[in-house]
């Protein structure tokens, strides 16, 4: 082994050193070059370095919004040869992210081609192109004229500035994340809108408290929308710096394919992508964690956005499964807050106010150095054009000086000696052309002398005045806001119920068996409406519709069985637990679905009743076009969900159905105003097979247009409503008449007869456009509008009198 002077004749001086202190020190340089040249941002301009590098290149490069895309890969090249020296990954990481619009609230630049997604990485840099997107000249304008200062790069070759001059609050707006050693940031993303007005506020208050900002500025506005809830972690942030929010998924509860209802998600939280909900759903249900979800489907596109339906399975309750999927799933997940940012070089923890306040003062700054720029800049133009114009009143002698002159050297010196001019005059007059030697020049340089005056008394009064340059600050903020700002996209919440995620589920998710009645309306719209129930059994409540009227109802449970009956003959079983539920003392129609879409109908069917399906229950009995007539015993249904109850010849259809026990009377109103009624008795049940039998004799050309089935107890309440049209008009386009005669007026006739007059044509009429017989009648529009009846008493043959609109159905308004 060679000796210790051997080993420093050979290798050089070598040292003992303390291990822990070395490394002590190494971490610390570490420590600070992360945290001051790679993590956190700066507080003025709201950028990290390598993001202010890139957005600093790509304006020296030229690449503004009304030019051409350039390869990103030029773009990485280029920032990392001049100014970035960390290589090229980290480089397009950041110029990817100033480009996705569901990471920054103000994307800075514009992407063509693969950006990458939530769920998906971006494509190589050789692939996309970028440019910078318009809110980034805002950050990037005045470079040029003093406004901040410029520092020398990585090897000392070029020029970079140490800020940019940021004409808006990027920090507040576009938010930032960083992981430094000790220590990281994580901002949220702000309306530029609302942070302008809360600045401008600031500006024109400095006392102002963090309530007064939030007045103007009352929480995140994410890009990705979404809901926040609670008010609470989001005031204590802007006040201490540190603070945390629940962020929810914009959700509704929709019919989603027939007999389904499902949870359509329009709006995720923050920088949560849909794979991520899906692959979690799935775990959950796999685990047993979620019950009541039948399957999930993503259907995003460009045309309709973010749109994920999770189908629910029948006899669940939505709202229930929506909170399971709050507590297991990430559509609802946490932000917090910690606003770390660098002022004055040193990292710190800043809450709105004092984010701000550092803002505006670096804004102010901005404006003061470039105010200063261009009162030089005026001032020594105005020196030149004045010399100017001094040569121009005596140009024969100007040039008599330069052509005796031996030189340019001594012509510059006669010309400052003979007409009194500084050494640049001198100078500009030596270099100018002499085609600007003209009249009209001078009425220019007379103009352009004025206005330069103008200018610099202007920038010498902003420069003079500090409220001034406040009021500037202030109108130029108010520019950007105008020309970059957009709408909220974010809904805030103050309260709510946020779930606890180590919360238990409580209760079943399943919707209780419970009474109810279910509501077919004239428009075509289903609902399910809740009853009470005390001692004696079920009591129907006190019903309110303002609108549109019951074509049919039937009482069942929420998880029985029910029948509809269509225009072709098939009856449709399902069961109500999946129908909207609306407060049984104030039923709305228009909260329900369509009836043709929940159900599965095809176009040419229409849902004309509903019926009780249990096996004491009476007879079904229907009506055709045709006029034939058939009841069906429940007994002969069967338990398939969809059968044909009638067979109908070619070219008939069924228009109406109700159940008919014995007692009940049957009627008919067919298109020429004829009305029969007859005994329910005299139509015995058949199977389901069976065509029917004649129910009333029609004349050629005619059709039943209304069939009906009266009890006995309402025979005496029951009206018939009759309304008259010519058959030439478009439908909905003729009021008509319309007519309302006592039922007791017509009297009952033996089945398969042709039955009595039910309304005199007027002038110009010629047939039945609409007709119904029962008790508590109410017309509508096509839209659900309610329409004004006649009165009653009108005589049965008569004729009816003009309505105050077009009726599109009859139904009733109690049941």
């Amino acid at each position: 082994m060679p000796s210790a002077s051997k080993a420093s004749t050979d290798h050089g001086r070598i040292e003992d050193i303390d291990v822990s202190a070395e490394m002590q020190g190494s971490f610390l340089e570490y420590a600070y070059s992360v945290i001051y040249s790679r993590a956190l941002p700066d507080a003025r301009d709201g950028l990290k370095p390598v993001q202010r590098r890139i957005l600093y290149q790509m304006a020296e490069m030229g690449l503004r919004p009304d030019r051409g895309h350039v390869k990103s890969a030029r773009v990485v090249g280029e920032v990392m040869g001049k100014l970035h020296p960390h290589g090229d990954s980290p480089i397009y990481d950041a110029l990817v992210r100033l480009a996705q619009s569901w990471a920054l609230r103000v994307p800075l630049v514009d992407g063509h081609g693969n950006f990458g997604s939530l769920d998906d990485g971006p494509a190589a840099a050789r692939y996309t192109e970028a440019r910078l997107a318009p809110a980034a000249l805002a950050l990037t304008a005045d470079l040029d004229e003093d406004v901040v200062d410029f520092i020398p790069n990585y090897d000392g070759q070029f020029q970079q500035p140490e800020v940019l001059p940021a004409a808006f609050p990027n920090l507040l707006v576009n938010g930032a994340t960083g992981i430094a050693v000790g220590m990281a940031t994580n901002m949220a993303p702000h309306n530029l809108i609302e942070v302008v007005g809360a600045a401008i506020y600031l500006l024109e208050h400095p006392e102002a408290s963090v309530e007064d900002l939030m007045e103007y500025m009352p929480g995140p506005d994410l890009p990705s929308g979404g809901i926040i809830v609670g008010l609470d972690g989001i005031k204590e942030a802007y006040t201490t710096g540190r603070g945390s929010f629940r962020t929810r998924a914009k959700t509704s509860i929709e019919s989603i394919g027939p007999r389904r209802t499902g949870i359509i998600i329009t709006e995720l939280p923050y920088m949560v992508g849909p794979e991520r909900v899906i692959e979690k759903i799935k775990d959950a249900v796999g685990s047993k964690k979620l019950t009541g979800i039948s399957d999930v489907t993503d259907l995003t596109d460009r045309t309709r956005g973010l749109q994920l339906v999770i189908g629910i399975k029948t006899g669940f309750d939505p709202q229930a499964v929506l909170e399971q999927l709050y507590r297991y799933t990430p559509i609802e997940d946490s932000f917090s807050i910690n606003n770390v940012a660098l002022v004055d070089g040193r990292p710190r923890t800043l809450g709105i106010k004092e984010m701000l306040r550092v803002y505006l003062d670096h804004r102010i700054q901005v404006i003061t150095r470039r105010s200063r720029y261009r009162l030089a800049r005026r001032k020594e133009r105005l020196h030149l054009v004045e010399g100017l114009l001094i040569a121009i009143l005596d140009i024969d002698e100007v040039i008599q000086v330069i052509r005796s002159s031996d030189d340019a050297e001594q012509a510059r010196t006669r010309l400052m000696g003979v007409f009194d001019l500084s050494h640049p005059q001198a100078e500009y007059i030596l270099e100018l052309r002499l085609r600007r030697l003209t009249r009209f020049s001078r009425v220019e340089l007379e103009a352009e002398r004025d206005a330069l005056r103008a200018e610099i008394a202007e920038l010498e009064e902003l420069l003079g005045s500090d409220a001034r340059l406040r009021a500037q600050v202030a109108l130029e903020l108010d520019a950007v806001a105008e020309a970059h700002g957009d709408p909220r996209r974010t809904v805030l919440l103050n309260g709510g119920p946020v779930v606890s995620r180590s919360a238990k589920p409580k209760g079943d998710l399943q919707i209780a068996d419970t009474p109810c009645r279910v509501f077919l309306s004239a428009t075509g719209r289903m609902v399910r409406a809740e009853l009470a129930e005390d001692g004696e059994g079920i009591v129907p409540p006190t019903r309110r519709m303002k609108h549109d009227a019951v074509r049919s109802s039937v009482n069942a449970t929420t998880r029985g069985d029910i029948g509809a009956v269509t225009s072709l003959g098939r009856l449709v079983r399902f069961s109500p637990v999946d129908l909207p539920s609306v407060p049984g003392n104030s039923v709305q129609l228009s909260a329900g679905v369509r009836a043709d879409q929940y159900l599965g109908l095809g176009k040419s069917e229409k849902l004309l009743a509903l019926v009780p399906l249990a096996d004491d229950a009476p007879a079904i009995a229907l009506g055709t076009a045709q006029g034939v007539v058939k009841r069906v015993s429940a007994t002969e249904l069967g338990t398939k969900q969809e059968v044909e109850i009638i067979a109908l010849k070619p070219r008939d259809y069924v228009v109406g159905a109700s159940p008919a026990p014995d007692d009940s009377e049957i009627v008919f109103v067919t298109s020429d105003a004829q009305l029969l009624r007859f005994s329910t008795s005299t139509v015995r049940p058949q199977g389901r097979s069976a065509g029917g039998m004649a129910g009333i004799r029609l004349s050629v050309g005619t059709t039943v247009i209304a069939f009906s089935v009266v009890a006995p107890d309402a025979a005496d309440e029951a009206s018939v409503i009759t309304v008259s049209t010519n058959s030439a008009a478009l439908p909905g386009t003729d009021i008509g008449s319309t007519k309302v005669s006592a039922y007791s007026e017509f009297p009952a006739k033996g089945r398969a007869t042709g039955g009595v007059r039910a309304h005199r044509f007027g002038r110009g009429e010629d047939t039945l456009a609409l007709a119904w017989v029962g008790a508590g009648a109410r017309a509508v529009g096509t839209d659900g509008a309610v329409r004004k009846l006649p009165d009653g008493g009108a005589k049965r043959d008569g004729s009816g009198q003009p309505a105050d609109g077009v009726i599109g159905a009859i139904g009733s308004s109690v049941s």
